[in-house]
């Protein structure tokens, strides 16, 4: 693959994951993950929104890893509703932070049925620095688990969202906008839909302006 992506396999709980890796050379560079949209609607890591995060991240001075969940195309396992998901996810956590000891920040950004693993991967992992959630379904899923939610991050989210109704989303950000020493940011982008069909440039810049404002230069 271009631009030193490579396509790699990395042992997960359910036999191998199928995943995407860019190493960034610099020693002590941030480590990211970015996770997919749900399997059983067509989500794979080559989805467009996932695509663009992922570049933003290694634009960025990033390593980073995107991966295909348990099922999808070549990745070992079914479909486990989200908890065979999050173990996944877990492995390629490990798996990027052994290969960059010594990294300067952890990362973990996800789409709409990703942004839900995400959001439970970071009360696992205190490691972990800053997430960034984009379209999700508080709706659909509950996070009443954030609780308090343990880390700072961005929410991304489109204005006319048609699969979750902007009420939903602003409960959220009232929830987490009471706790203490945190802040996550609500980033609507307008006219946007879940998938940002069309607007894909305003989201990539959303998460990108993020990043500049908060990766700790080394």
């Amino acid at each position: 693959m271009k631009n030193g992506n490579k396509e790699i396999f990395i042992p997960g709980p359910s036999g191998r994951i199928q995943a995407v890796y860019y190493k960034n050379k610099q020693q002590g560079s941030p480590v990211a993950l970015v996770l997919q949209p749900h399997p059983e609607y067509g989500g794979t890591m080559n989805n467009k929104i996932v695509y663009e995060s992922y570049k933003v991240f290694f634009k960025n001075g990033f390593s980073v890893i995107r991966i295909n969940f348990r099922g999808v195309e070549k990745s070992d396992g079914v479909f486990d509703n989200g908890q065979g998901e999050l173990a996944d996810a877990a492995a390629a956590l490990d798996w990027i932070e052994k290969e960059n000891a010594g990294f300067g920040q952890c990362w973990i950004a996800g789409f709409s049925f990703g942004a839900l693993i995400c959001m439970q991967l970071i009360m696992r992992r205190p490691e972990v620095n800053k997430f960034i959630a984009i379209s999700p379904q508080p709706n659909v899923y509950d996070f009443t688990f954030l609780a308090p939610c343990p880390i700072s991050g961005l929410v991304v989210y489109g204005k006319n969202d048609e699969l979750v109704p902007e009420e939903s989303v602003l409960n959220l950000k009232k929830k987490l906008q009471m706790q203490k020493n945190i802040d996550v940011k609500f980033d609507p982008i307008p006219n946007a839909n879940h998938f940002f069909k069309g607007k894909e440039k305003e989201l990539s810049s959303s998460v990108d302006r993020y990043l500049k404002d908060k990766v700790t230069v080394i």
